[in-house]
């Protein structure tokens, strides 16, 4: 599989859902469906607010533990940039589809969810080895969840689902045998990592999701703070090089992708005019 170095994204392909996105970069590709404001089933709705609802769903295999957790991740997020107490008693919808995961070419396998249930299927009896094996689904989940992230609020945007703020993700690994952070590793780079993050920034510079794995001091948590914050926070034309401050991979400004494919659906939908 040739992985792309770019981001790519198509917004509204899906004729049965108020919204539809895809979204796919460094080999994890994500379709995302949103609908809503609709009625909230009647045990379920909130007098005050609305109901977010986030069903994730592997690229292989039926939902898991795992899905489980990126759900509870993604909704709390979503909570956060959706105006929920502006539709009291909705419910807002949004289904991934998880469609790709990287090869690990270094040991020939995928990151998939059959992987993992093997690996627990395998550590039956043995309490350290289900601990291990339940570290080693966090592990690969974290790289997963800006894809994830990312086709939701392009999935949101699309169906016309107002948001407080835009927000884009990343995650940066340290690897066992250098100080230096990698900005978006690939498959064999998160294998070899000694820990993984996942951050995640609005568009006014405000932290609202951190993910972690692994062993790492408070002084390089620090530092991948920063790192994390300098490559969602970058602007356009401001110039940035993430070659800097020790990150030794070059960032894709996500920010300025996401306005770009909004500009290209909204010229694309008042052609006509």
């Amino acid at each position: 599989m040739i992985v792309s170095s770019e981001p790519l994204a198509q917004l509204s392909h899906l004729p049965n859902a108020d919204g539809s996105a895809s979204f796919s970069f460094c080999g994890y590709a994500v379709t995302a469906t949103a609908n809503g404001p609709i009625e909230a089933p009647r045990r379920d709705e909130n007098p005050f607010e609305a109901l977010v609802d986030v069903t994730v769903r592997p690229a292989a295999g039926v939902g898991g533990t795992a899905e489980r957790q990126l759900e509870s991740i993604l909704q709390a997020a979503l909570r956060q940039l959706i105006p929920v107490r502006d539709f009291p008693r909705c419910m807002i919808q949004v289904t991934l589809q998880v469609t790709e995961t990287p090869v690990n070419a270094y040991q020939g396998t995928k990151l998939v969810q059959a992987q993992v249930v093997r690996l627990l299927l395998a550590a039956i009896g043995n309490v350290v080895g289900v601990e291990e094996n339940l570290i080693a689904l966090v592990w690969q989940n974290l790289p997963l969840i800006p894809a994830l992230l990312h086709a939701a609020i392009l999935g949101l945007l699309a169906a016309s689902v107002p948001l407080k703020k835009v927000v884009v993700a990343t995650t940066l690994a340290i690897p066992a045998t250098s100080d230096d952070f990698i900005v978006e590793p690939d498959a064999e780079q998160v294998g070899k990592a000694k820990s993984l993050h996942t951050l995640s920034f609005t568009s006014d510079d405000e932290l609202l999701l951190a993910e972690s794995s692994g062993l790492f001091s408070v002084e390089e948590w620090n530092k991948i703070l920063e790192a994390g914050k300098r490559v969602c926070c970058q602007d356009e034309g401001s110039g940035f090089d993430t070659a800097m401050g020790g990150i030794d991979h070059e960032s894709t400004d996500m920010k300025a992708f996401i306005r770009t494919v909004l500009k290209t659906k909204a010229a694309a939908d008042l052609h006509w005019k």
